[in-house]
């Protein structure tokens, strides 16, 4: 058993106390295409975000792609820019105040949508298209997280973001 100045490690990692808030969405209406900033949308089992091209399949871990908004500001300045456009990143939602790779492997609320933080997002090469020379580095261990829709529901800007202890926990 793992501790931690006494405390189990375990428990560290299933146990946050404090919620986030989406302030950005975005979808991707085709392949290549411009992201679309919209102001909600809803996520379904079977297909992931719709509207967005890559409607993942239910048991597809990429339904959903999420971002750290407070990454942003460091993104910027390792690209040597003042700051970054989520658009340029080409993930569905972002989100500030909670640490999402503490959501990893981990249930959790947005709006009336429960998901399943499924793994890390690496980025693509679009990123030196997006940011410039030194994007794709600059974006490493800042992709965020992809997840995977567990309940249905619409998630807006300003939905609040949240674990859900699951009964394992």
């Amino acid at each position: 058993m793992d501790c931690l100045g006494g405390l189990v490690v375990n428990e560290l990692l299933n146990s946050l106390p404090y919620a986030g808030q989406v302030v950005w969405l975005g979808l991707r209406p085709e392949r290549r295409a411009s992201l679309e900033i919209v102001e909600q949308f809803t996520v379904d089992v079977e297909q992931g975000v719709l509207g967005d091209h890559f409607q993942g399949s239910s048991d597809s871990p990429r339904q959903v792609t999420l971002l750290q908004y407070e990454h942003l500001a460091v993104v910027a300045k390792l690209v040597e820019q003042e700051k970054i456009d989520p658009a340029d990143l080409r993930r569905n939602i972002v989100v500030s105040g909670i640490n999402l790779l503490a959501l990893k492997n981990q249930e959790f609320r947005i709006g009336e949508a429960l998901l399943l933080g499924t793994g890390n997002c690496p980025p693509c090469s679009r990123m030196e298209e997006n940011l410039g020379p030194g994007g794709y580095n600059a974006m490493r261990g800042h992709g965020g997280i992809t997840a995977r829709v567990i309940e249905p529901g619409q998630i807006s800007v300003g939905s609040e973001v949240r674990w859900q202890p699951s009964e394992s926990n």
